[in-house]
């Protein structure tokens, strides 16, 4: 057993953790970051979910599985006939998990670039903050207990499972089994039409897959604005996706090799499916799990979050908390802004996080993603406000592409003009929203946007002309 002092020790290397103790090695403390993630060799693997079982495997096998599509079926407009096309599954997850390890070292490369001590292992508050701050235990590859003087706790989220129907990563999936199943299932069920639902049913379609998606809530992407919302939905089920929305599950049933789901549709008429898996993405819980909270004095709010307030600080004195585990949106990029915020507060900077400009993304084709107010929102708010869309059919760069799917859409106030929201279905959203969210936190107009010079042919004219949609003078549409 060794005794170690450190300035900062965080605890979790997700997106979060790992950005937060990098930008405090920055400001020159002594930093440690503790995570028990582990590849399949036992080794570390930090990146938390994200990484391990979210953002980048899934990125990873959308990218594969629509190559897939393309090949079958739109490579042959493009003049590239492809004869004999097969899938390769197991290759295409071999990529996946060399994208994913990619990642993780790339994170340990920089711990150890910017001087961060790395311990691989479960970490646990060893009691309440003594003479040489708080006492932290490391159980598991590395086992110890080190001392902090700030804790930045950034542990994350856990799937969420449907209550007598828990996760056995065979049949009944949660994100990490989804993206790992051996075989294409020629029938696949899809518990919510989140993110995670849509962009797991969207890849093993592609490359197979019968996939009903059932959504308890009424509305389809209630999140999302409306427009864009129907528009997605449209195209999701000309692709094949079966989505049943007000569906009431009344059980869920493993067998030897299927799943039956009973449940009640819309119309209260009961239902029954047989699913070869069947994936549950009903949203998260923060996973405060034996990080010893009581120990500590730590305290939990009713839903089990870590209690903070607008600059993450808990009630105990020196301990932070960010991400998953902490109340705003359980995103990646929320959690690496909260993580460079809450170490250039502990250096006695003004750290800043704005959630009214985090842009949202769902990576399905055609992507979806946005930033600020819908156009829902802004009704019930009572705020006056003018819309401009403009649609991608009209864009030469997506013609090109041979995806002309989609639109933008531009919310500005109706008497200053500055942008409320943008709103994108289409062709790299994805990439074309932050200009959205550069214009919105310089607090620009729609003209602002309008007036600026984009390369033609690009998909960000589409931005451009929805500003101008906005005062109703489009040029190309």
């Amino acid at each position: 057993m060794s005794n170690k002092q450190f300035d900062v020790v965080v605890i979790g290397a997700g997106p979060g953790g790992y950005i937060a103790a990098i930008r405090a090695a920055q400001l020159g403390f002594s930093v440690a970051c503790i995570d028990e993630w582990a590849n399949e060799k036992g080794g570390p693997a930090p990146g938390g979910t994200c990484t391990n079982v979210g953002c980048i495997p899934s990125k990873a096998l959308l990218q594969s599985s629509e190559h897939f599509e393309h090949a079958g079926h739109a490579f042959k407009d493009h003049g590239i006939d492809v004869a004999g096309l097969s899938l390769n599954l197991p290759q295409m997850l071999k990529r996946k998990n060399t994208v994913v390890k990619q990642n993780n070292d790339g994170i340990l490369f920089l711990f150890k670039k910017n001087k961060v001590t790395f311990f691989h292992g479960r970490a646990a508050f060893g009691g309440a903050a003594g003479a040489e701050g708080y006492p932290i235990e490391i159980s598991g590859p590395t086992t110890e207990t080190i001392n902090a003087k700030q804790v930045i706790v950034a542990t994350g989220s856990n799937a969420r499972a449907l209550p007598g129907a828990p996760f056995d990563e065979k049949l009944i999936l949660s994100n990490t089994g989804a993206l790992a199943i051996e075989g294409v299932p020629a029938k696949l069920g899809v518990i919510g039409a989140g993110v995670i639902g849509l962009e797991m049913g969207s890849v093993w379609r592609r490359l197979g897959s019968e996939v009903t998606v059932l959504e308890g809530l009424p509305t389809f992407l209630g999140a999302v604005d409306e427009q864009i919302a129907k528009e997605a939905h449209k195209m999701f089920t000309k692709q094949g996706l079966g989505i049943h929305l007000g569906v009431k599950i009344d059980s869920v049933t493993a067998g030897d090799s299927n799943v039956t789901v009973k449940y009640t549709d819309a119309k209260g008429d009961a239902q029954e499916g047989t699913f070869d898996k069947l994936i549950v993405s009903i949203g998260r819980t923060p996973n405060t799990n034996g990080l010893n909270a009581d120990k500590a004095g730590l305290a939990l709010d009713e839903r089990g979050f870590i209690a903070v307030d607008d600059d993450c600080k808990t009630n105990l004195p020196n301990v932070w908390a960010i991400g998953d585990v902490v109340r705003g949106p359980m995103l990646a990029h929320k959690a690496e802004e909260e993580g460079v915020a809450v170490a250039e507060r502990i250096a006695g900077q003004h750290g800043h996080t704005n959630f009214n400009t985090i842009p949202w993304v769902i990576y399905t084709s055609p992507e979806i993603a946005w930033v600020g107010k819908t156009e829902q929102q802004l009704k019930a708010a009572g705020t006056a406000y003018k819309a401009g869309t403009f649609p991608f059919l009209a864009n030469g760069r997506a013609r090109a592409l041979g995806d002309t799917s989609g639109m933008v859409k531009f919310l500005a106030d109706a008497t200053t003009d500055e942008i409320l929201g943008v709103h994108i279905i289409g062709p790299m959203a994805s990439e074309l929203i932050s200009e959205a969210v550069v214009a919105m936190e310089f607090k620009a107009s729609a003209e602002d946007i309008a007036r600026i010079c984009h390369a033609h042919p690009s998909l960000s004219e589409a931005t451009k002309e929805a500003a101008l949609a906005v005062d109703k003078r489009t040029l190309n549409f």
